[in-house]
């Protein structure tokens, strides 16, 4: 399907001044869809065109329920027609992705049609990682740089994985990984996949006119509406690569994951592999004693991985840093006997060149960015080091920013509109906790906004009264849910339960879990905080309870999330995707339990560090960073009770803190206004009711 193409015929608008206004379509498009008037939506939808029109950024946080989607689309195609250029949506997930392209775009172009003077086009972009690369596909049997360092087993099952690939290729016509059902692992889709740095260009590449990832981009040149992610948009914004076309605007759905993909982005990572893979890449364009350094560069590494604790590094030792350093200087020279590009070269070997160069340069500018990261001192530092070692895997160095509000505050909210939103966006009842990780500053106050003093002029503007310079220009919205959550939900938190411990649920917890269920007569959803808690739930109230329960890691997710769905007597248990990737409505769900308040782990290297550094500045750390982090998670896990306008339900949270902690006030703000219990009778008699199970004493 050709999704950037419009589709002549119907009444078309005429001119730009033929537009109708956002409200005239947003009642087209809902009248077209089946659906009705959304007091929410229709708010949401004048704000974002308004923000678009003032070129002034906008937060809004917009329940499960309000439509939102539609609510940002329209005015972005409208925008889109009117000033003749593109319109960027960007997402956290491939489920919301794929809606955007496969449901919701298509359906609202058809329905928008009849009034505009075209048909909306739009696109879908990712990064170039995504896609099927044939050159690479025609050279991964010659590139055993990774396989040889795998057993034998995985490489049988690699073989199998890269020749049904090769199958796949004479059939696909976009090359996404995404289309690939079922699926492959990131190993064999290395094999035949490249990164941006990876590639040699279209000019050179011997398979340049049938590229899939240039086909997307030239694919998304001049449509409505491109359709990206946050982890597309970070490098694109941060790397000045250009990937994505010229736009002016940008809506970013899912907006509370924003500062998660971009610090990703950001991260660093040096291992044993990492180097001996450019050291084997190198070695083939230069002498063998000048790539040996850097692969005993990297022996070394290893060595001291070995002897350093797992954790985060405030100071580096005088072994590791040397280590590091040696590996920084064997692959800048390296780089240097590869020397400059000679000009003409055969497709092979400008391919070779360029894996190599990619793969070098990489393992060398990680090393300086982790030796530089020490030089500050601690409370000056913005990156932060630490040592991971998984059992089964090899020791991994990461460097990661601090934060990435400085970074987002210039390269996305300097010269765009932006539309931020989300379901949960209010932490603690206020926008500013996530307003300040995006690098916003304070919010425009509404008489400077009512009186038209909000928007820069074209071109910038002097700053508001009281504003710090540079600080974007941003208003917030909160349109409400069309849930009317006090009716529909019960918050109960289990306050008479011991605080829960390290070494697992006691069995005060797994008789509270089981009372509840077999109250609720299954339907129930477990979150929980590990995997071995979710694990250790699964088997022993198997023993317990006559109803399938189901735990996360016994098959894909997506089928687990099905089967749950379809039988209303079935439990699923499992740990992080699962707290904001379940949309189950109806009766399969009427119980979802969180067996602690999500709070990232104490020895988390990222999120201890921006504790210290907030904490070093003045502030609150641990409100800041811990609080922040696990109300965002459990707005987003308690939201999957209410997925429809019927669904009624319990959300029992088995940590007392939630009612007895000075800070359990800060995270229940952060929640809908559920009605709220701590009585376990109350909860139980609710949920036999709704189960159809209640006795005349309940």
């Amino acid at each position: 399907m050709d999704r950037a193409r419009s589709v002549p015929g119907g009444r078309y608008c005429r001119s730009v001044a033929d537009l109708p206004d956002v409200p005239t379509l947003l009642d087209t498009a809902v009248a077209a869809l089946g659906g009705s008037r959304r007091d929410g939506q229709s708010a949401m939808a004048a704000a974002v065109a308004d923000s678009v029109d003032r070129r002034e950024h906008l937060v809004v946080q917009a329940g499960t329920g309000t439509g939102k989607s539609l609510a940002y689309l329209v005015p972005a195609i409208r925008h889109a027609m009117e000033k003749d250029t593109s319109v960027v949506v960007s997402t956290a997930t491939i489920a919301l992705q794929n809606q955007l392209i496969e449901r919701d775009l298509p359906r609202l172009a058809e329905a928008l049609r009849p009034r505009l003077r075209r048909e909306p086009t739009f696109a879908v972009l990712k990064g170039r990682r995504n896609y099927l690369c044939r050159n690479r596909l025609h050279t991964a049997a010659d590139d055993s740089d990774e396989a040889e360092l795998f057993d034998p087993r995985q490489l049988s099952s690699l073989g199998k994985q890269v020749a049904r690939l090769h199958e796949w290729a004479e059939e696909t016509t976009t090359g996404d990984r995404d289309e690939l059902v079922p699926g492959v692992t990131d190993l064999a889709w290395r094999q035949v996949s490249v990164a941006a740095n990876e590639c040699m260009g279209a000019r050179i590449c011997p398979f340049g006119q049938e590229c899939f990832a240039e086909f997307a981009r030239e694919e998304a040149k001049g449509v409505d509406v491109v359709v990206t992610n946050h982890a597309m948009l970070s490098i694109d914004m941060t790397q000045g690569n250009h990937i994505l076309p010229e736009h002016d605007t940008i809506m970013i759905d899912e907006a509370h994951e924003l500062v998660d993909r971009a610090t990703s982005v950001a991260t660093g990572t040096l291992a044993e592999r990492t180097v001996t893979i450019a050291a084997k890449r190198a070695g083939r364009l230069i002498e063998p004693m000048v790539a040996e350094r850097l692969t005993e560069a990297g022996e070394g590494l290893a060595l001291m991985f070995a002897d350093a604790p797992e954790g985060r590094i405030d100071h580096i030792d005088e072994g590791l840093a040397g280590a590091v350093t040696v590996v920084r200087d064997a692959a800048a020279a390296c780089v240097t006997a590869i020397g400059p590009s000679p000009g003409e070269q055969e497709a092979e070997a400008a391919s070779e060149r360029r894996l190599a160069l990619a793969a070098l340069t990489e393992v060398h500018d990680t090393a300086v960015r982790v030796l530089e990261s020490f030089e500050p001192a601690l409370r000056d530092r913005t990156d932060v080091v630490w040592l991971t070692k998984a059992p089964g895997r090899r020791p991994v160095l990461s460097v990661a920013p601090l934060a990435v509000g400085g970074l987002l505050r210039e390269k996305l909210f300097g010269d765009r509109t932006v539309v931020l939103t989300s379901a949960t966006l209010t932490l603690g009842g206020s926008f500013s906790s996530l307003a300040r990780q995006w690098g916003l500053g304070r919010e425009v106050g509404l008489e400077e906004a009512e009186a038209g003093q909000a928007a820069p002029a074209e071109g910038g503007g002097e700053d508001g009264p009281h504003r710090a310079a540079g600080e974007p220009r941003w208003r917030a919205l909160d349109v409400g849910s069309p849930f009317d959550h006090a009716r529909s939900g019960i918050l109960y938190v289990a306050a008479h339960l011991p605080p829960p411990g390290r070494d697992g649920l006691s069995p005060a917890y797994l008789d509270e879990i089981t009372e509840l269920i077999e109250a609720a007569d299954g339907r129930t959803l477990g979150l929980f905080s590990s995997m071995r808690a979710a694990q250790q739930a699964a088997e022993e109230l198997r023993e317990r309870l006559d109803h399938p329960l189901l735990c996360q890691g016994e098959d894909s997710t997506g089928q687990l999330v099905r089967r749950f769905s379809e039988d209303e007597s079935a439990c699923l248990f499992g740990t992080l995707s699962l707290w904001q990737g379940v949309d189950v409505p109806g009766p399969s769900l009427s119980l979802v339990i969180v067996d602690r308040i999500p709070f990232p782990r104490p020895d988390d290297p990222l999120a201890s560090a921006r504790q210290r550094a907030v904490a070093a500045h003045g502030g609150n750390g641990f409100l800041s960073v811990a609080a922040t982090h696990a109300a965002l998670l459990l707005a987003q896990g308690t939201g999957r009770l209410l997925r429809s306008t019927d669904d009624r339900g319990v959300i029992a949270v088995l940590d007392p803190r939630l009612a007895t902690a000075r800070y359990g006030g800060f995270l229940r703000a952060s929640l809908p206004p559920y009605w709220g219990t701590t009585d376990p009778q109350v909860a139980r008699s609710a949920l036999r009711r709704l189960s159809g199970r209640a006795t005349p004493a309940a």
